[in-house]
């Protein structure tokens, strides 16, 4: 059976703080520590970023004409489209209130993945990016909790976005370390013997998906979640397989 266990007692997470220990401690307290086979710990991008020191004083940014010409039609920051432009290699839609980018990693996001919202008190003229390289993030903190060459244990890095022709955000793996963020399955038959010909699993987006059911996505302060009971196929792969490559855009 899986069960999906929120962590309540992760304090404000400050740059330079080590994640893997203040983890540590709250699976301990939790009574879900050690580690073991089949557990992924879900932890959001927020306190990633906020541990890698991703925040950014908007008063320190400078808009360029791009960004002042965004702003005047999304209504938005001008300092703020300017952060996300830099984070960001091609604006899809811009419109007011809207601002949509490809973001460097390859995710088409709202906002280039900067985020303002539950960032921590007196927070209010700063912005958190993204982590630099999600899949290195997950990789660091999957050895720090378990040890280089764990099997069986994986680390998600979540975060929430829209979705097209959806209303509403879900959770999505953004980052993946452990485990196949993307599983293949063409090839095998179905229960009647027809052949799989395009089923691929975002495993890390439905892991990442189910654990927002614990974590919310307002002020519920859970930053973090354990799935344990899961059975993993084997192999790894990060969160940046699950990115469809721009030759592959239907809908450009």
């Amino acid at each position: 059976m899986i069960a999906i266990h929120p962590l309540f007692d992760i304090p404000e997470i400050r740059a330079g703080d080590h994640l893997a220990a203040v983890l540590r401690d709250s699976l301990t307290s939790a009574g879900l520590w050690p580690l073991k086979t089949g557990d992924v710990l879900v932890v959001t991008q927020k306190i990633m970023s906020k541990a890698e020191g991703r925040m950014v004083d908007l008063s320190t940014v400078q808009p360029g004409e791009e960004a002042l010409e965004l702003a005047a039609t999304t209504r938005k920051d001008a300092r703020l489209v300017e952060l996300v432009l830099r984070e960001s290699s091609a604006v899809v839609r811009a419109v007011p209130h809207v601002l949509i980018t490809r973001h460097r990693l390859g995710h088409v996001m709202a906002n280039g993945g900067i985020d303002r919202s539950n960032i921590g008190p007196g927070e209010e003229e700063r912005a958190l990016l993204l982590p630099v390289d999600p899949d290195r993030s997950a990789r660091e903190l999957l050895d720090a909790l378990a040890g280089p060459g764990a099997a069986g244990i994986g680390i998600v890095v979540s975060d929430s976005f829209g979705r097209p022709w959806r209303h509403g955000v879900v959770g999505v793996a953004i980052g993946a370390a452990g485990l196949p963020a993307l599983v293949d399955r063409r090839g095998e038959e179905d229960r009647d013997g027809r052949r799989l010909e395009v089923t691929q699993i975002a495993l890390a987006d439905q892991i990442a998906t189910a654990a927002t059911l614990a974590t919310g996505e307002g002020a519920e302060s859970v930053p973090a979640a354990l799935l344990r009971g899961l059975t993993l196929p084997p192999g790894e792969s990060g969160a940046a397989a699950l990115v469809r490559p721009l030759e592959e855009d239907l809908f450009r």
